[in-house]
């Protein structure tokens, strides 16, 4: 059966080799492992987040700040039981959650790997992604994944087909973001730090402020304002 794992469905059929839209082929590719101190400041403690970046993207947003990893062939092909590892290691390392970066197209694997080491985990687990997903894939989440780490792009189906080839973002990311609400629930907290729920990032593009705020309008017209904790980015500034 072809890829269907992201909302662009494109139909690969990467067991035999074929590549996604997205880059992804058969196996899971991981371009890096790291504790990562500069997530959002409320995912950490101690020495970082455990994040494991995952190569190829089925956005490919012309202004990615990780290009080389979600554009290219960055890193090494892993199987689900080095992933499982992988996962153990970083909470043995002392990080405060587990980061899962770009992990849309990888999400049958990685929720196989998860539902394996759960219970051996007692830090929250983060699904860190660019709002590009399936409904149905963030609701098989459930019991899986503490904290949904979301973008939402973009405003309108014309800036996200100029900036990411996908004019039916909007409507993806919309119901993505209501599925991550029913299943992460209100913000959760230990102290300081989010141990459950939705932190939606929105990046004010150049030039971009009406986007912006069809964006953020449309986040408030779906969602009660306190099931989400907003960070709005401004980096071009």
């Amino acid at each position: 059966m072809g890829c269907t794992q992201c909302p662009r469905r494109c139909g690969a059929d990467r067991e035999k080799g074929e590549r996604g839209y997205c880059g992804a082929g058969s196996g899971i590719r991981v371009a890096k492992v790291m504790l990562h101190p500069w997530e959002e400041p409320c995912l950490i403690d101690g020495p970082g987040a455990g994040a494991i970046f995952f190569g190829g993207c089925p956005l490919h947003c012309v202004c990615c700040q990780n290009k080389a990893i979600s554009h290219g062939d960055v890193g090494e092909t892993w199987d689900r039981s080095r992933l499982e590892e992988e996962i153990l290691h970083l909470a043995e390392r002392g990080a405060s959650c587990i980061d899962l970066v770009s992990p849309t197209q990888y999400a049958e694997d990685i929720l196989c790997a998860l539902r394996a080491v759960k219970d051996r985990l007692s830090i929250p687990v983060v699904w860190n992604t660019g709002g590009y997903e399936n409904a149905d894939t963030i609701r098989a989440c459930r019991g899986l994944v503490d904290v949904f780490l979301t973008d939402f792009k973009y405003g309108t189906a014309e800036t996200a087909e100029k900036y990411s080839a996908a004019p039916d973002y909007v409507t993806a990311a919309t119901d993505a973001l209501i599925a991550m609400v029913e299943v992460a629930g209100k913000p959760t907290w230990q102290g300081d730090r989010l141990t459950g729920g939705v932190i939606l990032r929105h990046l004010v593009l150049p030039g971009g402020r009406r986007d912006s705020e069809a964006a953020l309008t449309t986040v408030a017209r779906t969602v009660h304002p306190d099931s989400v904790i907003l960070s709005l980015m401004r980096q071009y500034t």
